[in-house]
């Protein structure tokens, strides 16, 4: 996700330091222009705008707080923007923290996929500070077709997961309806091509359905990434005391297909678990 949104900040013109656990991974920015910084904190020295997409909350923590953290280099009115999915409740924490030191942290959480990275249409759903957001939003427009000031600190995380519940109750009802299409004779590019263009129509049918009929399961986005959202889910539901019972069985569904050695595929592989109950 981080490599394309990051070209596409390159190609409008702003002069871009990055920074990757990996660096080969960076070589085709740096043949670009872009300058590579040994940690996090070198990469944010000089940056009006940091933006940051890494995994979990302890990577999160690790990358603004740690020894080589982006706080130790920060300065007053820097803006660090959040691309990660992690906990609304440690965001919040960090935002504070930062705040202490004059930095603005904004939670915003992306939606997309692989595709949306690629061609600059993500979903932005953002936290924090208004005025911030509009300082920063020439760099979001730079891979954010929607980009919505969802609340406070913190908001924008909830609203990735709302938006993840979304996600995951719909992929998991494509694979229930290919299964039982598949079962009963139906060709599944079939199937998909006659309810595709009425009400049970998604983003997760037209983009997904589809390479689970091709048997295709390489990762857009990684089933391990979304049970990690949705441990994050479940948490949050239950300090809110929110009952969740459909997210409950869609998360015991991905978590299947995990054990049948799948967690690192895209989240399409959740039809491996479904199939396995028909079995």
């Amino acid at each position: 996700m981080g490599l394309p949104m990051a070209g596409h900040v390159l190609s409008r013109g702003f002069r871009l330091v990055i920074h990757s656990r990996t660096r080969a991974r960076a070589a085709e920015l740096e043949s670009r222009g872009a300058r590579w910084a040994d940690t996090p904190a070198d990469a944010a020295r000089h940056a009006d705008v940091v933006c940051l997409c890494v995994p979990d909350t302890p990577d999160v923590e690790k990358v603004l707080l740690g020894g080589d953290g982006i706080a130790n280099a920060g300065r007053g009115g820097q803006i660090v923007i959040d691309h990660s999915t992690i906990s609304p409740l440690a965001t919040r924490s960090l935002a504070a923290e930062l705040g202490q030191r004059e930095i603005t942290l904004l939670d915003a959480p992306i939606s997309g996929g692989d595709v949306g990275a690629r061609n600059g249409t993500l979903a932005i759903m953002v936290g924090g500070d208004a005025p911030s957001l509009e300082k920063s939003r020439p760099v979001l427009e730079c891979y954010g077709k929607s980009i919505t000031h969802c609340g406070g600190s913190g908001a924008g995380q909830f609203a990735k997961l709302v938006n993840q519940i979304l996600v995951s109750v719909n992929l998991v009802a494509v694979c229930e309806a290919l299964e039982f299409a598949r079962r009963n004779g139906l060709d599944m590019k079939t199937a998909i091509a006659a309810v595709g263009g009425g009400a049970a129509a998604s983003w997760q049918l037209l983009n997904l359905g589809p390479k689970i009929a091709a048997g295709d399961f390489a990762p857009g986005f990684m089933i391990d990434l979304l049970l990690k959202d949705l441990r994050i889910l479940r948490e949050c539901a239950q300090a809110s005391g929110t009952e969740l019972p459909v997210s409950r069985v869609v998360a015991e569904l991905f978590q299947k297909a995990k054990e049948l050695g799948h967690g690192r595929d895209g989240t399409q592989a959740v039809f491996h678990a479904v199939d396995a109950l028909s079995a």
